[in-house]
Parts: structure tokens; sequence; C-alpha cells
């Protein structure tokens, strides 16, 4: 685990298009935008989308057996900084899901970002440029994404 203050968290989809191989182009950008990140410093993940992970990419149309998807998410810790889910980041998120209308589990993600002083989330799931009490949003997959951007 590296120990630069995170900036850039990768939500779990991006994690999860580079096992999906269903839409051969989204699967080629989340890999490069992955590849480029993780080496980036600054470069961080919830361990809760290392779960999600974990549970989606089982799941997909040609599913990742449960010894590789974890040998994956040895990597990734390997290789981004974790952060962890607090009782601080659950109230905020449920405050978030509540005053934002957002899921709960994309406000906890939102929540950990903000507590932990990251600038960026990269998701599909949220509108690209949305900036949410400090947080910006970028989606890998909107034709204005820019990961130069980022400072990756």
């Amino acid at each position: 685990m590296r120990s630069v203050s995170p900036a850039i968290l990768i939500d779990t989809n991006v994690l999860v298009y580079t096992h999906d191989s269903r839409d051969g182009r989204k699967q080629a950008l989340a890999t490069t935008v992955l590849e480029t990140l993780i080496a980036a410093p600054g470069t961080c993940v919830s361990v809760q989308c290392l779960s999600e992970f974990f549970n989606a990419v089982r799941r997909l149309s040609e599913p990742v057996p449960a010894a590789d998807a974890a040998l994956e998410i040895e990597r990734f810790a390997k290789m981004m900084t974790v952060l962890d889910l607090t009782a601080a980041a659950i109230l905020a998120g449920c405050q978030a899901a509540v005053g934002h209308q957002m899921s709960i589990w994309d406000a906890l993600i939102w929540a950990v970002a903000k507590l932990n002083g990251v600038k960026y989330i990269v998701t599909e799931d949220s509108e690209h440029g949305r900036i949410l009490d400090g947080v910006h949003y970028v989606n890998p997959f909107d034709p204005a994404f820019d990961l130069g951007a980022l400072g990756a």
C-alpha cells in the first residue's frame, strides 16, 4: 500500500470493466485508464470497491474464478492506497444518500473520498464534471474525459 496522499479514487465499475468482455471499447478504455492511474502516485481505491469488485467479476458472463479475483484484489491493494470504510464515512454517506438522492453505495464511496481529501472519483456512476462538496466526478467513458487533466 502507498503512503502518498490520495487524489484519485477508482470506482468499482472501472475495475470490473477491465474484466468484462461484453463491450470491447469499454474494456480497452478501462484497462488503459486503470493502468495509467495505478502508475500515478495518489491513486486509491475504497475497501468497499474491492469487495464489490470481487462480487461483480464472479458474476460476469465470463466469470472470473474466485481465486483469481482475490489475487487481483491483492494486486490492487499493493499498487494503490486502500481507504477504509469507517463509521464516520457511513454516517456521511447516509446523509449524502438522503441529501443528494444518491444510492447508499455511491454515497459511501463519495464519503470515503471526501473524508480522505480525494479530489477525483473516476466512475461512470455520476454525471461527468459533477462536483459534490469539493469531490469531482469524472467518467472515463464520457467523450469529454481527459486522463491528462487528472495529473496522471
